[in-house]
């Protein structure tokens, strides 16, 4: 039998992959306005968290949870870095507080399934 939480999960899961697929499009038919500029990073941003919410609910685990959007905006925000001009004063140490972090939680996870 489908739980609810599952129910609730994928639909996050569906709402964060638009995010970060389609991110302006999602704007307009949610919110009535087209993404831009800063919007769109911060919807595909907003869009993993999502994607790792949903994950994390279905599986019942938070660590996993944190894991998957820890290490997916590491990788988003540093491509984003190498390949938009506008890179703000903070971007390159949140990419590597998360690179250390996905780390860190990686590390956990492999501790806690072998014990």
């Amino acid at each position: 039998m489908i739980r609810v939480l599952d129910l609730a999960a994928f639909g996050e899961m569906a709402t964060g992959l638009a995010l970060v697929v389609v991110p302006s499009f999602v704007g307009q038919v949610l919110l009535g306005e087209v993404l831009t500029g800063p919007a769109i990073p911060t919807a595909r941003v907003a869009g993993i968290a999502l994607i790792a919410l949903g994950l994390a609910c279905w599986k019942n685990s938070g660590l996993l949870g944190m894991l998957i959007y820890s290490a997916a905006v590491t990788l988003y925000l540093a491509f984003f870095g190498l390949t938009d001009g506008s890179v703000g004063v903070l971007l390159w140490p949140a990419v590597a507080v998360h690179a250390v972090l996905s780390v860190l939680l990686w590390r956990s996870r492999n501790k806690s399934s072998t014990s």
